[in-house]
């Protein structure tokens, strides 16, 4: 299959780039040709048909901010329509955030097209990540997450032209459909794990206080406050540990004060090995109100740390199975999992093996078969509106 890949971040850092890095290699480790269009390149993509850096000069990375982040965007979005004009391929990847002409012009020439959902649709995630603030009484700082028409509109102009909409979770997939788009247009796939070089181990019965880790940034979205509150409810709290790894926000930092005060909670802040404080933790917490498949529930699972998430987080597993999952904003539920945890090693150790054995389903060679199964079902599609149009 022939693949162009439009991204017009910073392919390979952290976050979405780490995604769509990962999205690319999977492709071109199954002998698929793909043609990577990126604002710029962090890590070196081997075996690329083609490689072309929307936003440098003479060889170095011109800013988003220097163009202004929409002209860059619309930029990387002309770059990309110019390679797809003399470059035969089967099907077009987009990322978010561009005005839609690369799109717009593969519908023109026949071409399937699908863009990447990395988050639910973006008025729902607006209104969730709102009423979250609202509730919490919280002075927003502005995210990924602000309301920005201008953003919303380049959204709905190339949601507009695609195929279809690569959805990683049901989450993601109930968004775009409760936002009117056909059903038929939202395909699944799913994210993946890295392989990681420290040797995982299952959870052992034996007793001893629960250790639980929350992973990734700290803003009302993730439902940190959740999360807290949940843990200091909870007997698991008397004796075991909450450690949060990465940064939090000011704000909300200052919001959360009294409970991260409690002798239980650690704050640990960022840090590079993710890996170690999955290994040395025996339950990750994610209680999301607005995720889209969270790349940290694939990575506890290959540590084999239980997840306890949120149904918004999009982990691929099974609940009981694998882990546990609870309604976003359920304190209560997940009072009851800690307490329930913590009471019985027994349970635990097994869902930590179930979850460790499961991590060899979610590599990311598996979920670029995922992938390419969402890629047919748009090239079919578009194959049908062809011969409709004829």
């Amino acid at each position: 299959m022939q693949v162009l890949l439009s991204f017009p971040h910073v392919l390979g850092t952290p976050g979405i780039g780490t995604t769509a890095w990962h999205q690319a290699d999977s492709l071109i480790s199954a002998d698929h040709e793909v043609h990577v269009v990126a604002a710029g390149v962090a890590r070196p993509l081997p075996g690329a048909a083609s490689v072309t850096t929307s936003l440098a000069a003479k060889g170095l990375r011109v800013p988003h901010k220097a163009l202004g982040r929409d002209r860059a965007f619309r930029w990387h979005d002309t770059v990309a329509r110019s390679v797809l004009a003399r470059t035969p391929v089967d099907v077009v990847h987009l990322w978010p955030l561009a005005p839609g002409l690369t799109a717009a012009a593969a519908r023109e020439a026949g071409i399937a097209a699908v863009r990447e959902a990395p988050n639910t649709h973006t008025r729902h995630a607006w209104r969730v990540v709102a009423a979250e603030i609202e509730a919490l009484g919280y002075p927003a700082e502005r995210t990924a997450h602000t309301h920005d028409a201008a953003h919303l509109a380049m959204e709905e102009a190339e949601l507009g032209a695609v195929t279809g909409v690569l959805a990683p979770s049901a989450a993601v997939a109930d968004s775009f459909i409760a936002a009117g788009f056909e059903p038929h247009r939202v395909l699944r796939h799913r994210y993946g794990r890295r392989p990681s070089p420290r040797r995982a181990v299952a959870r052992g019965a034996d007793t001893r206080p629960l250790r639980a880790v929350y992973v990734g940034l700290g803003e009302p979205r993730k439902g940190l406050h959740h999360g807290l509150r949940a843990w200091l409810d909870s007997r698991a709290a008397n004796d075991g540990t909450f450690t949060i790894v990465g940064r939090i926000l000011p704000a909300y930092a200052r919001l959360l004060q009294p409970q991260l005060q409690h002798p239980s909670v650690r704050v640990a802040g960022f840090a590079d090995d993710v890996d170690a404080a999955l290994a040395a933790a025996d339950v990750l917490v994610l209680p999301t109100v607005e995720e889209g498949s969270a790349l940290v529930t694939y990575e506890a699972q290959g540590m084999g740390c239980v997840p306890l998430v949120s149904t918004a987080a999009g982990a691929v597993m099974d609940d009981g199975v694998h882990g546990l999952l609870h309604r976003p904003g359920d304190v209560a539920a997940l009072t009851q999992q800690f307490d329930r945890l913590a009471a019985d090693r027994a349970e635990l150790a097994e869902l930590s093996g179930a979850a460790l054995a499961h991590a060899e389903e979610l590599s990311w060679d598996r979920a670029g078969e995922h992938l390419v199964l969402a890629y047919q079902a748009a090239i079919d599609a578009a194959r049908s509106a062809r011969a409709v149009a004829v």
